[in-house]
């Protein structure tokens, strides 16, 4: 068995053992009972300034490979989102890029005729966030010129999708928190666009706990009158609404709010705390899924859902709960640092040649923090081979100083 030494939190340190290597089954077939999608991260050229303000010069083979790695375990791909780093790093230059090469990767799965996505379109492989990144937060206008100014971003980014293939997914905007004057600003602004789409499109609604910059979303602080101000806006065009994307952790107000959509309109959670209730449902409605943690955790969240479409909830519900402990440290205070987690898992894994980030946001995490990563990706049965890992991961510790 493969053992390594690992610090703690008291500034000492223990011997580890690993687990043996689990198989985890590729799905045969498409998953049906759920709707799911890992939100995918990307990988940047080492070689690169990867510092905070750089342009990102993503690894393009590294990062399009995850993506069928994820399609190959039946799983969507949420691409250009926050956890590709939208606002941390990831500029709309590279993001458009990302985009038009996930949809033309997509395409060429849809065309492969592979058992694990057969018969799905490009729409339901990859969906792709649309925002307003590409605004100057501290030059756009007040007022109604910087609600326009919103709404153009809106249409250039949703153009960029549309045209690459893949399902729209409205991001919640940081520019249109600063401009807006309340509830109708948000109403005008996000009306506007769902008249001019021509295909469903899944709502983001991101607390701030994931981007600070995002508080009074909805024209409001109060998150239940935001909420009354988010479903009047399904309400008006649930024709419009793919789903929704709420990522609050919040599990209570999750449930009231997937109740309350109308038919046909998805809940899909973003809770990476508490998805696995959340998924498993309570008897009348359950949400499907668009979360970062399902970018680390893949071959056991296709495990769970190909057990949903078996007729075995019991044991779905058991592999999500395997893996709850990893994403509740992955997801801890400040929870917008999680990206570095899901990047070092797959370093680890060996899905990229080295733990770095754009942005210079491998540096999000301590030593300590990421040492338990690896542990509790370990007992979750999601270090797919153990020498690699270990290997990986005593370098890592001996470079940082541990055990020297």
């Amino acid at each position: 068995m493969t053992s390594l030494i690992l610090p703690t939190s008291d500034g000492g340190t223990r011997k580890y053992q690993l687990a043996e290597a689990p198989r985890w089954a590729r799905p045969t077939a498409p998953l049906t009972s759920r709707r799911a999608y890992a939100a995918a991260h990307v990988i940047p050229e080492v070689t690169a300034d990867n510092t905070p303000g750089a342009p990102a010069r993503p690894d393009w083979d590294a990062t399009l490979a995850y993506r069928h790695e994820l399609w190959s375990y039946g799983l969507g791909v949420a691409d250009a989102m926050d956890t590709a780093q939208r606002g941390m790093g990831l500029d709309w230059d590279a993001t458009q890029q990302l985009i038009k090469r996930t949809g033309v990767e997509a395409a060429s799965v849809v065309a492969s005729g592979a058992a694990a996505t057969a018969g799905k379109s490009v729409r339901d492989l990859v969906s792709c966030g649309a925002g307003t990144d590409q605004l100057d937060l501290a030059t756009i206008p007040s007022g109604a010129a910087g609600i326009e100014a919103v709404l153009n971003a809106y249409r250039e980014q949703v153009a960029v999708v549309t045209e690459a293939g893949p399902k729209v997914i409205l991001m919640a905007s940081r520019a249109l928190a600063k401009v807006a004057g309340g509830p109708d600003d948000y109403l005008q602004v996000y009306s506007t666009l769902l008249q001019e789409v021509d295909r469903p499109v899944i709502l983001h609604w991101l607390g701030t706990m994931f981007d600070p910059a995002l508080a009074g979303y909805w024209g409001s602080e109060d998150v239940s009158t935001a909420t009354e101000t988010f479903l009047s806006l399904i309400r008006a065009h649930p024709d419009k609404v793919d789903g929704v994307k709420v990522s609050l952790l919040d599990a209570g107000h999750e449930v009231a709010l997937r109740a309350a959509l109308p038919q046909g309109v998805r809940l899909y959670t973003g809770d990476d705390f508490n998805y696995p209730e959340l998924i498993d449902g309570d008897g009348t409605h359950h949400s499907d899924a668009l979360l970062g943690i399902f970018a680390a955790i893949y071959p056991a969240a296709s495990a769970a859902l190909q057990s949903y479409d078996a007729g075995d909830p019991v044991k779905a519900r058991a592999v999500l709960d395997s893996t709850r402990e990893l994403g509740k440290h992955i997801f801890s205070a400040p929870t917008f640092y999680y990206k570095t987690g899901i990047a070092f898992l797959s370093w680890l894994n060996g899905k990229q040649p080295g733990f770095q980030m754009v942005g210079g946001l491998h540096s999000g995490r301590s030593v300590v923090h990421l040492a338990k990563t690896f542990e509790l990706a370990d007992q979750a049965g999601l270090i797919t081979n153990p020498a690699l890992a270990a290997f990986r991961m005593s370098d890592f510790l001996r470079i940082n100083g541990v055990g020297v």
